[in-house]
């Protein structure tokens, strides 16, 4: 059994099936892929490994079964979640939806070596941790929300859309640190329309369409499937 493994997981929202029979596997310290079109079920498939939605199917991580677990419960095995639309808390510091991350970590000192690496890895929001949340740029609000989503120290990182709606130089910078954790061990699950930068930064990549895989293997593969190619890379 893999560190994560799905197995025919089903997704409803409003009892309208989203995902259709999904299976999916990752190891600890991988970095994958789930590329798709909007509408694809990306989010959906994120939100059901944190049990944000009503799912049918099993979900197990290191181990233990997930589906009976609480949100909650998720994020205290280390599966930790950066949601796309950042979700920040507008009127609350920098400083302080920081510390938003680490509200389930009780050690105040490795909370503050954790807040401390954060800066280094985002050193722009070390110069803004007394501003307001709601005022920072687009791009910052990103870094922001994914220094919260690292002051939860995770095991598996899940990001939804990390680029979306953002300059080319500050997808850049936050796929640089993306890069970066990656190469330090941490184990991460990536969804992104831009596949283009899914192919680029992971090594395996999951193809969804309408709710189902249609395609799977190493990125460098899959980037030279014709088909693949030209209804997410942009070649012909």
């Amino acid at each position: 059994m893999a560190w994560l493994d799905i197995k025919d997981l089903e997704a409803f929202y409003h009892g309208i099936p989203v995902l259709h029979g999904v299976s999916l596997q990752l190891e600890k310290g991988d970095f994958r892929s789930v590329v798709g079109s909007n509408g694809a079920g990306k989010t959906t498939l994120l939100k059901s490994i944190s049990r944000l939605v009503i799912s049918r199917g099993r979900i197990f991580f290191d181990g233990e079964e997930l589906n009976r677990l609480e949100p909650h419960k998720v994020i205290k095995k280390g599966i930790i979640h950066c949601p796309e639309g950042r979700l920040l808390f507008p009127n609350m510091s920098v400083h302080k939806n920081l510390l938003m991350g680490a509200y389930l970590q009780k050690n105040e000192l490795e909370n503050a070596i954790e807040l401390e690496r954060v800066f280094k890895l985002l050193p722009i929001l070390s110069s803004r941790k007394k501003q307001l949340a709601g005022t920072l740029s687009g791009g910052e609000q990103q870094m922001l929300s994914l220094g919260r989503a690292l002051m939860s120290r995770p095991k598996l990182l899940t990001l939804d859309e990390p680029s979306f709606g953002l300059a080319p130089l500050v997808i850049d910078t936050i796929f640089d640190v993306i890069q970066k954790l990656s190469d330090e061990g941490l184990s991460i699950l990536l969804v992104e329309q831009n596949a283009m930068l899914a192919f680029e930064a992971s090594k395996y990549v999951y193809v969804l369409e309408e709710g189902r895989i249609i395609k799977q293997g190493l990125s460098g593969v899959i980037a030279k499937d014709k088909s693949i190619s030209e209804a997410y890379l942009g070649m012909t």
